[in-house]
C-alpha cells in the first residue's frame, strides 16, 4: 500500500504526527485520512467500471457491426444468385414458349420425325 514505506519508516512518520498534532487530534486526524483514502478508492473504482463498461460496448459495436457487415454481404450474394437462376429460368421458359407444341406433333404425324424428335432422312 505505501510502496518502499517500510515498517521503521513508518513509525518515524506516525512520532512526528504525534508530535505536529498532539494525542488528542491524532485518532481524529486518522479518521479524516482513512475516510478519505475510502472515497478515493471507491471514486477510483467507479471510474475504472465505467472505463471497463465503455470497452466492452465498443468491443460489442465492433462484434455487431462485423456481424452486420457480413449479414449484409451474405444476403446480397444470395440476392444475386437468386436473381442470375431466376434469369436462367426464364431464358429456359421464353425458349420452351417459343417453340411450337403442335408443330412437332404434326411432324410427327405427318412421319417427318421419329418418336424422340430426330428428323427421319
Amino acid at each position: 500500500m505505501f510502496g518502499n514505506i517500510g515498517f521503521p519508516e513508518l513509525l518515524i512518520i506516525l512520532a512526528i504526527a504525534l508530535l505536529i498534532f498532539g494525542p488528542k487530534k491524532l485518532p481524529e486526524m486518522s479518521r479524516s485520512i482513512g475516510k478519505a483514502v475510502r472515497e478515493f478508492r471507491r471514486a477510483s473504482d467507479e471510474i475504472k467500471g465505467k472505463i471497463e463498461q465503455e470497452i466492452q460496448a465498443s468491443e460489442f459495436k465492433e462484434i455487431k457491426d462485423g456481424l452486420k457487415k457480413d449479414f449484409s454481404q451474405d444476403i446480397y450474394k444470395e440476392i444475386t444468385e437468386d436473381k442470375e437462376e431466376n434469369k436462367e429460368s426464364q431464358e429456359a421458359l421464353k425458349k420452351d414458349l417459343s417453340e411450337d407444341p403442335y408443330k412437332e406433333a404434326a411432324e410427327e404425324k405427318e412421319g417427318k420425325k421419329d418418336g424422340e424428335g430426330q428428323e427421319i432422312s
